[in-house]
């Protein structure tokens, strides 16, 4: 395990190309409320799954970003993810983040993304760092105001 952060109450790690991560990311990518402002389409199989790790999760580790699963340090129970991405389309680096229903409104979310931000500035010795979200998602919005 390629831990990335270990923080108060959470772990964040690299995924792996494994089917138990496959599956973690099903979990989350299933779930149309969690999905409900993005532009993405629910995960149905392992093979979807593995594809996006392969693809899109795996190649930003070549380059010290990544999409790094979050587990909590009391149950090491996945939560979520978060991530700093390179977006060459945009040319920048972006912090983003997803959790499953039940870690909403815990504070998960924001104590991941200051700790990934200060990682990416202190660490990775980033410059910028952009965060985004639907102008609907204020739970998201609310974290980024943090």
């Amino acid at each position: 395990m390629h831990i990335i952060l270990q923080i108060p109450r959470l772990i964040l790690r690299r995924f792996t190309n494994s089917d138990e991560d496959a599956a973690l990311l099903i979990k989350l990518n299933s779930d149309p409320e969690v999905l409900k402002y993005l532009h993405e389409p629910v995960l149905q199989n392992l093979q979807q799954a593995k594809e996006i790790i392969s693809n899109i999760i795996l190649p930003q580790y070549e380059k010290g970003l990544g999409c790094w699963t979050v587990q909590t340090k009391n149950k090491n129970e996945f939560i979520g993810w978060c991530w700093l991405k390179h977006r060459p389309e945009a040319y920048e680096i972006d912090l983003g983040y997803r959790f499953i229903k039940t870690a909403w409104g815990k504070g998960y979310a924001t104590e991941a993304s200051l700790h990934t931000l200060t990682y990416g500035f202190k660490q990775l010795h980033l410059k910028t760092i952009v965060g985004r979200a639907h102008i609907e998602n204020t739970g998201s919005l609310n974290v980024l105001k943090k």
